[in-house]
């Protein structure tokens, strides 16, 4: 029979899957052993009935003997849960009931495989019907431990088997049923025998989500919430496109000459009423809740949740963070819309962001209103539905007149900072489709309210940060700019001293021209500079020889004056003239201030592997320790000069070499004086005869 094979063959292919992932996710308990058993021999059952029917295989004696053992095994698998788990009373009479199925297995093979011979000799003693007394027999204890299992397991663990139970318990009634029909017919209906493949073949999916809810059994299977609803609405589309087939063929049969024309108007109609079920968000959301509900633990797939939440967070779709934070926090109850309002230094909630379309105008809520406070005493949800049927729920608190003209209203959710209270309130609208209330998702929605807090308290965080740097590059430029007004306000000092004594001197007087002229050039600089903050970005291509020698004119006049080997040949750098004459009568500067007046300081322009240009500015003052050279000398505001200097000279000059892609380099001891070397690259190097092109020249 066609529909024999096509039953049973879709019953061993679905056991035949089921054992292959128990068998894969089987760790050696001896509970999850006989489960795989159990199911391997359903699968190896059904698959013999199947392929008897098609190719005629197997003896008679071969299928009722399977038909025996597949029932014995699940016997066995039932005994040994009974023995693992905790009951409430000994599993004695459970072992007796056991045994009485060891009792009737054995008689039963002898029977059947002895039959042939025994009908030969006791034609009217021995018929077929009476095997099936022992088939009915171990359904009996099949349901018996069933029950015993149910019973005796504590209700708190009853979720863990109860479809197990379920499954096995519909397949051992329908074969008690079959059994039975057949031994008051005395033969065994075909219809009834075909249609047991179905029934086996639903049955994997319930033992699989038993096996999984039950660790302890050594097997650790997943079972994706995605493949059982798309299954489940599969199996559902394709169960009512049936129904709807047999009763459109009814409706022809029946229909007389509209017979054809009923048919095709009643399947149109079938075939839009299922493709509105399933294009519904409201049924699928149902269908989604029922199947979390009855076939999982939890309400939610929470590896799922947080991969959704994070993508949420983290997408870069140009939508605030505010946005996606409220989107991450509707999404777990599919909320539309929803509104976000944030602390601010007044301690009030501001509005800060929407997402959807709340028509909620609230821009602005008390720091210190009674909703407030219980949010922040009882770390929990407020649900403003909720508070009007269960009010002493939440303590006594009445629904915020803020929200009273907003009947979409649904949920207040807190945002808490890491350290500290609330720093942001979520309002969420009521969703149509997610009706689940519980603790449990009054706990998700509290988990992933912190988590996405913390993506706000990171973001403001960064904001704040930002805004220090730039205030610091601010106050650094301030610096650096004082700095070099000291110096200048130094030369001018020292014009102004000597004016009164040299005022007659034609030759002072062209010489002070000259430096307040140097003076108003670099204070002209400075104020671009500080205008703009653009000097450091304006380089050009000049010869070093030129601003060593500007950097050298402006420091001469103080004591030692320092000397100075002329190169000849043109030296060629890029860079920022103003910042680099800077940088190097700095370090010129130090020199001077390191040695007494009896001391001396000289300079030396040098080119190596006619590619760098080499300042090296040396002194015989009083040196430097290797720790002050490490840990103090380039650090920016430390200074051994007091209240004259400001300890950002060379910090400053280092920076810019290395910003040129050089560098400033110190050889120091104490006692022995300081060589720094002022590195940087040339543009055009010229090889020279060192010692035919240093001349030595003293400035007085």
């Amino acid at each position: 029979m066609a529909l024999t094979y096509y039953c049973y063959l879709a019953g061993f292919l679905s056991f035949l899957c089921l054992t292959l992932l128990l068998l894969v996710s089987w760790k050696g308990h001896v509970i999850g052993r006989w489960l795989v058993a159990a199911c391997g021999m359903m699968a190896f059952w059904a698959g013999a009935i199947a392929f008897q029917e098609r190719f005629g295989w197997f003896s008679i004696q071969t299928i009722w003997t399977l038909e025996a053992l597949h029932k014995y095994f699940w016997l066995v698998f039932f005994w040994k849960l009974l023995s693992q788990y905790d009951t409430v009373r000994s599993p004695s009479s459970s072992l007796f009931i056991y045994r009485w199925g060891k009792l009737i297995l054995l008689p039963l093979l002898i029977y059947i495989w002895c039959f042939p011979y025994l009908q030969n000799v006791f034609n009217h003693a021995f018929q077929p019907s009476h095997q099936l007394l022992g088939h009915v027999g171990l359904v009996i204890v099949g349901l018996v431990l069933i029950e015993q299992i149910y019973r005796n397991t504590r209700t708190t663990e009853r979720w863990r088997i109860k479809l197990l139970c379920f499954a096995l318990g519909t397949l051992f009634v329908y074969e008690f049923y079959l059994y039975s029909e057949a031994i008051l017919f005395q033969r065994v209906k075909e219809d009834i025998w075909a249609a047991r493949g179905i029934v086996v073949a639903i049955m994997p999916p319930f033992i699989a989500i038993s096996a999984g809810r039950n660790p302890d059994w050594s097997l650790d299977i997943f079972i994706s919430r995605q493949v059982v609803f798309h299954s489940t609405a599969l199996l559902g589309a394709a169960f009512y496109l049936l129904l709807m087939a047999t009763a459109g063929y009814f409706i022809r049969y029946y229909g007389g000459e509209w017979g054809t024309i009923l048919q095709t108007l009643f399947l149109v109609g079938a075939f839009v009423v299922l493709g509105v079920v399933l294009f519904s968000g409201q049924i699928r959301a149902k269908l989604r809740i029922f199947l979390n509900n009855h076939f999982y633990r939890h309400a939610f797939d929470y590896r799922q949740e947080w991969q959704r939440v994070i993508s949420t967070l983290s997408e870069n779709n140009g939508c605030p963070l505010e946005e996606r934070v409220i989107r991450g926090l509707s999404q777990v109850v599919e909320s539309p819309s929803g509104v976000l309002w944030m602390r601010d230094h007044a301690g009030k909630f501001t509005w800060r962001a929407s997402y959807g379309y709340p028509c909620i105008d609230i821009p602005q809520i008390d720091g210190n209103d009674p909703v407030i406070h219980f949010l922040e005493r009882r770390d929990t949800v407020v649900n403003l539905k909720e508070i009007l049927v269960i009010p002493e729920a939440y303590e006594g608190l009445s629904k915020p007149l803020w929200i009273e003209p907003h009947d979409q209203a649904w949920l207040l959710v807190p945002l808490w900072k890491t350290v500290g209270g609330i720093d942001g309130l979520v309002l969420l609208t009521e969703s149509e489709r997610f009706k689940l209330w519980n603790l449990e998702v009054i706990e998700m929605l509290k988990t992933t309210s912190r988590f996405v807090a913390s993506y706000l308290e990171l973001e403001a965080a960064a904001r704040a940060l930002a805004e220090a740097r730039q205030f610091e590059g601010f106050n650094r430029l301030s610096a650096f700019v004082i700095h070099d007004l000291k110096n200048l306000i130094a030369q001018l000092s020292l014009v102004v001293r000597n004016a009164s004594k040299y005022h007659d001197n034609p030759e002072f007087m062209k010489d002070a021209i000259k430096t307040v002229d140097h003076a108003v050039g670099k204070m002209s600089a400075l104020m671009t500079q500080l205008r703009n903050s653009t000097s450091v970005a304006v380089v050009e291509e000049f010869d070093l020889r030129d601003a060593l020698l500007e950097a050298l004119e402006a420091r001469k006049r103080q004591v030692p004056s320092p000397i100075y080997d002329k190169v000849i040949n043109p030296v060629m750098v890029r860079a920022n003239r103003h910042r680099l004459t800077f940088a190097l009568e700095h370090i010129i500067h130090n020199g001077q201030d390191a040695t007494g007046k009896q001391g001396w300081v000289r300079v030396y322009l040098r080119l190596v592997d006619d590619a760098w240009a080499w300042v090296e500015i040396e002194d015989n003052g009083g040196g430097m320790s290797e720790e002050f050279i490490a840990n103090h000398l380039f650090k920016p505001f430390e200074t051994t000069k007091g209240l004259t200097g400001m300890g950002i000279g060379a910090y400053e000059s280092r920076e810019y070499a290395r910003a040129l892609g050089g560098d400033l380099c110190v050889k120091s001891a104490m006692g022995q004086g300081s060589l720094f070397t002022f590195k940087m690259p040339i543009v055009k190097p010229k090889n020279f005869v060192e010692s035919l092109t240093i001349v030595e020249h003293a400035f007085e």
